[in-house]
């Protein structure tokens, strides 16, 4: 065993202990959530709650919620696949859990590293993640990421995206990371955040090409999440272009290249979600160390609220 895979491991014990003292801490599901599996009844909102896979209503969604009993540390959800990436355990890794509107799993796939970002395509065809293999924050120096995709139509696997060539570039870099992957409508062009010698890019991606494109106009900008329209993408920008001083939820318009920032002014550092084509979503730590998913206008009106007390990974279930 090579002393980086010891040290990936070792660190994937000692965060599967943060994980598990973070659910202790967390305390018991919300005294109105029913131990059961989601029901429909109008449209419903996914959520982790104390690390449970559950359910909220979209029309209200501080209300009563319904938790199951899978646990995932990251969640996503489209057209009725479910994408969990289970915790880190004392004896073992984690793993990414493909699963069904009824559990059922259709895929697992066994992975080293920290699970951080999760996404579902549209149509529920395509699936991505992305782990920390060395580091646990995009504002440190020297972390490392793995962000692979998995095809649920056809079965292929990609356990990252190195594997793909970089358009524009002779050679791909020997530090590059990726991570924070969104999917186009049509299941084969993407959206990622790409690192390399200290500068971060949006990129476009071509899954059936293995290609991946930097978008040079935009720098320092993060965690990409298209708009159910197709027309947007919000994503967290390092403040004044410096990680250290946090992350801004903004919004770019794709046509008129225009960039709205939100009015969110404290720093988000996650993957925003669109709730709908109006409304974006993330959560935030409180200061006992609980989370809450909050929301904002996607036209940089309004102001921030809470959507889901005491939840996080938030995701419309369509």
């Amino acid at each position: 065993m090579n002393k980086r895979l010891l040290i990936t491991l070792t660190a994937a014990v000692l965060l599967g202990g943060v994980a598990v003292g973070y659910t202790a801490l967390s305390g018991a599901a919300p005294d109105n959530a029913a131990q059961s599996v989601p029901s429909s009844g109008g449209p419903r909102l996914m959520v982790l709650s104390n690390g449970k896979l559950s359910t909220v209503s979209r029309t209200d969604p501080a209300g009563s919620r319904e938790v199951t009993a899978q646990n995932c540390d990251r969640v996503y959800e489209a057209a009725g696949t479910i994408s969990c990436l289970r915790p880190v355990g004392a004896l073992k890794a984690g793993e990414l859990a493909v699963l069904n509107h009824d559990f059922k799993e259709l895929k697992t796939v066994p992975l080293t590293g920290f699970p951080n970002r999760t996404r579902v395509s549209a149509s529920g065809r395509m699936v991505a993640w992305t782990l920390f293999v060395d580091g646990h924050s995009y504002a440190a120096n020297g972390f490392s990421t793995s962000t692979g995709i998995y095809d649920t139509k056809t079965g292929t696997l990609v356990t990252s995206l190195e594997e793909f060539a970089v358009e524009g570039m002779p050679a791909r870099p020997v530090d590059t990371n990726y991570w924070g992957v969104t999917f186009t409508a049509d299941d084969n062009r993407f959206y990622a955040t790409m690192s390399t010698g200290g500068h971060r890019y949006l990129l476009e991606g071509d899954f059936a090409a293995r290609t991946v494109k930097p978008l040079n106009d935009f720098d320092n900008v993060e965690c990409p999440s298209l708009s159910p329209d197709g027309t947007r993408i919000a994503y967290k920008k390092a403040v004044e272009g410096d990680p250290q001083k946090g992350w801004r939820v903004s919004v770019l318009d794709l046509a008129s290249r225009k960039i709205t920032e939100l009015a969110e002014t404290r720093s988000v550092d996650d993957q925003p979600a669109w709730v709908d084509d109006k409304t974006v979503a993330y959560s935030l730590q409180r200061e006992d160390g609980l989370n809450d998913v909050w929301s904002v206008p996607a036209d940089g009106s309004g102001t921030p609220a809470i959507l889901v007390p005491e939840a996080s990974s938030p995701a419309p279930i369509s």
